[in-house]
């Protein structure tokens, strides 16, 4: 289990880094050079008394360092979620599989629980791990222990109850980026009315360009920020059902293949 978390957190720390690095990478080298190249055309052209028609070009919504943030916490929470994602389905996986076999028919007693629990142990190191293996391996051990159906009933509820609130605690780094995300937007809505504010005087003038500008940053920084927060929050509900069905199910795969063999005497 320590071994897991350790991997778990440095993969964290790396997708942080690598959403960074390519999300800036976007930004450099395409994002920001044509969003500059399309306002300094619509300046130019307002410069020389042109008409033309004002284009919302995805480069000119996404160009500030608020959206970039959004888009390297959006990447970030997302790299988090699939690694979830792929342990819940690769502990789905051994669901399908029969890792204690008992025929129909077949009553096990206390004195059957070692010898049940040597396939569990064959595991691989990493699939010991896994819930349905941990569920298994508390329930014969109790069962050896006490020669109590009910305790043994009550070892995998306990099991799987503390696997759903450790699920759900691991989820807080996800809520948290969730909630900082349009929190990022609005901070970009403050600085962009801020600026807006600060060349009011221009406006009076009839030099309503900057403040538009600084208008577009305000709701640009927010329209992305929601977007991505709704991304996000889609893909974080439905990785709470995968664990959340996962848990269920591992419950029910006990039930059917050792609880209802158990005979106490």
């Amino acid at each position: 289990m320590a071994a897991n978390k350790n991997q778990e957190f440095l993969f964290q720390v790396f997708a942080l880094i690598i959403a960074i690095i390519v999300v800036h990478t976007v930004y450099v080298t395409l994002i920001r050079p044509n969003a500059y190249a399309l306002i300094e055309t619509q300046i130019a052209r307002e410069a020389a008394g042109e008409p033309y028609v004002t284009e919302r070009s995805l480069y000119v919504v996404v160009k500030d360092y608020e959206q970039e943030s959004c888009f390297i916490l959006g990447l970030w929470a997302m790299a988090i979620m699939g690694y979830k994602a792929r342990r819940s389905i690769h502990e789905r996986k051994l669901l399908q599989q029969s890792i204690i076999s008992v025929a129909e028919g077949t009553r096990i007693l206390p004195e059957d629980a070692r010898q049940l629990a040597r396939p569990i142990q064959a595991l691989p190191g990493e699939q010991q791990d896994y819930l349905v293996a941990r569920a298994l391996t508390a329930a014969l051990q109790r069962f050896s222990a006490t020669r109590n159906i009910q305790d043994v009933s009550s070892a995998v509820s306990e099991v799987c109850d503390t696997e759903n609130d450790r699920l759900d605690s691991e989820l807080s780094m996800v809520r948290y980026i969730a909630w900082a995300i349009p929190s990022i937007g609005f901070i970009g809505t403050v600085r962009g009315i801020g600026e807006a504010l600060g060349q009011a005087y221009k406006a009076v003038q009839g030099d309503i360009a900057g403040v538009t500008a600084s208008l577009g940053v305000a709701f640009n920084s927010t329209f992305i920020a929601l977007v991505i927060s709704i991304l996000v929050m889609f893909l974080l509900h439905q990785l709470q059902l995968l664990q959340e069905r996962l848990v269920l199910d591992t419950h029910g795969y006990c039930d059917r293949n050792l609880l209802r063999h158990l005979k106490s005497d």
